[in-house]
C-alpha cells in the first residue's frame, strides 16, 4: 500500500531504518526462561517509565487487555466500561471466552466516562445479580475520536473505585497520545490505576507489540496467563529492539500528528454535506458523518481508494481518519482534496 495516503490506522506505520538495523543486531535468548536480554531491556524501561515495579512485553493490546481483565476478576463478574469501549467491541468477545465475565456498558457523552456514571452501574450487593468486578477505562477513546479522558476523571474513577475494593485496568493502548494532548507524563496520568496496556505499534511506531505495567506479583502472574494465551515468543528481542526505540523516541513526535488530524478535521468540516465535530478532535484521530452527501460511508471509502486514499468505516453513515508517522500534512491535505471532489458529485437520493 506504499503508494496510497493511508489514514485506516495509525498501526499501519513502517519500522525506521534505525528499528531495521536495531533489530538486526539485537540480542536475543529465550524469553520464557527469562533470558532474552532485550525484551528484559524493554520491560525494565517502560517499568521506569510508568513509575511501576514490573512490564511484561505481549504481542498485542487484545492480549495485554485480556491478561490484565483474567487477573483482575472471576467468572460471572461483569466489567463496566464504555459502550464503545475496545475490549467490549473489539477482542473477540474475549472477556467471555477466557475469563467468564460479561460487559456492563455505560454510555458517556465523548466517549468520557465519570465516576458518577460508573457509580450507577455498579451492582448492588444482592446475592443473584452478577457482581461488578472491575472498571475498564480507554484513554485515548479510539471510537469516540480519539477523545481524551482528563487526569481529575482518572484519578476520582480509581479513588472512588479503590474505596470500594473494585480494581481499575486501563487500556492505554494510546496513553502517550493523551500524555501529549495534556502535557503530563504517563506516570502521572496512569498512576491510580491497578493495571496498564499501552501499544508500542500504533503512534510510537513500532511494528509489533504492546506492553502490560503494574506491581511486581501482578506481572509475574501475567506471565502465566501470557502462556496461556500462546504468548511465549522466545527469541523476540528482535522484535523489543524496535520496541525501545519506539518507546523512547515515539512520544516527542506525537504531536505532529495531532496538528495534521486537526489539518484534516478543519478541511473536512468544510466540505458540504459532510458533519464533524471539531471539538472530539484532540488527538490523532477523526471520525466524520458522510450522510449529507447521499453517498454511505462504505461508498465513500471505495471512492476514496480509488483516488489513493485509504479509509475505514465506523457505521454506515461515519467514517474514521487516523494520522500517523507515515503520513505528512502535505497528504492529509490532499486527502481532503480528493474528499472534496467526491463529495461534490452527490448521490441523488430516491423519491419515496
Amino acid at each position: 500500500m506504499s503508494n496510497y495516503i493511508d489514514l485506516r490506522s495509525d498501526t499501519v506505520t513502517l519500522p525506521s531504518e534505525e528499528m531495521r538495523r536495531a533489530m538486526a543486531a539485537a540480542e536475543v535468548g529465550d524469553d520464557v526462561y527469562g533470558e532474552d536480554p532485550t525484551i528484559n531491556r524493554l520491560e525494565a524501561r517502560a517499568a521506569e517509565i510508568f513509575g511501576r515495579e514490573a512490564a511484561i512485553f505481549v504481542p498485542s493490546g487484545t492480549m495485554g487487555n485480556q491478561i490484565a481483565i483474567k487477573l483482575h476478576t472471576r467468572p460471572g463478574q461483569e466489567i463496566i466500561c464504555e459502550e464503545r469501549g475496545h475490549i467490549f467491541n473489539y477482542e473477540m468477545n474475549m472477556l467471555a471466552w477466557f475469563s467468564g465475565c460479561m460487559v456492563r456498558p455505560v454510555a458517556a457523552p465523548l466517549g468520557l466516562l465519570s465516576w458518577e456514571l460508573i457509580a450507577a452501574k455498579i451492582a448492588g450487593g444482592t446475592y443473584y445479580l452478577a457482581q461488578t468486578g472491575l472498571i475498564a477505562l480507554e484513554n485515548t477513546h479510539n471510537m469516540a475520536g480519539g477523545t481524551v479522558l482528563p487526569a481529575s476523571a482518572m484519578e476520582e474513577i480509581c479513588r472512588e473505585a479503590h474505596a470500594r475494593r473494585l480494581p481499575v485496568h486501563l487500556d492505554g493502548a494510546r496513553i502517550f497520545n493523551a500524555a501529549a494532548f495534556l502535557g503530563r507524563p504517563v506516570a502521572e496520568l496512569t498512576r491510580g490505576f491497578d493495571s496498564v496496556m499501552f501499544c508500542l505499534s500504533k503512534g510510537l511506531g513500532a511494528p509489533v507489540g504492546s506492553l502490560l505495567v503494574g506491581s511486581k506479583d501482578f506481572i509475574a502472574s501475567a506471565r502465566s496467563v501470557r502462556k496461556a494465551l500462546g504468548g511465549g515468543m522466545r527469541q523476540a528481542g528482535v522484535l523489543a529492539a524496535a520496541g525501545l526505540i519506539a518507546l523512547e523516541h515515539g512520544p516527542a513526535r506525537l504531536h505532529e500528528d495531532h496538528a495534521n488530524a486537526r489539518l484534516l478535521a478543519e478541511g473536512v468540516a468544510e466540505i458540504p454535506g459532510v458533519a464533524i465535530d471539531l471539538a472530539t478532535v484532540q488527538t490523532n484521530i477523526l471520525i466524520f458523518d458522510v450522510s449529507g452527501t447521499g453517498r454511505s460511508s462504505t461508498e465513500t471509502v471505495e471512492a476514496l481508494k480509488r483516488e489513493g486514499v485509504l479509509a475505514g468505516t465506523v457505521n454506515p453513515r461515519q467514517i474514521r481518519f487516523v494520522t500517523h508517522l507515515n503520513v505528512s500534512a502535505a497528504q492529509c491535505r490532499q486527502a481532503v482534496e480528493k474528499l472534496r471532489a467526491i463529495c461534490g458529485h452527490v448521490v441523488p437520493t430516491s423519491a419515496n
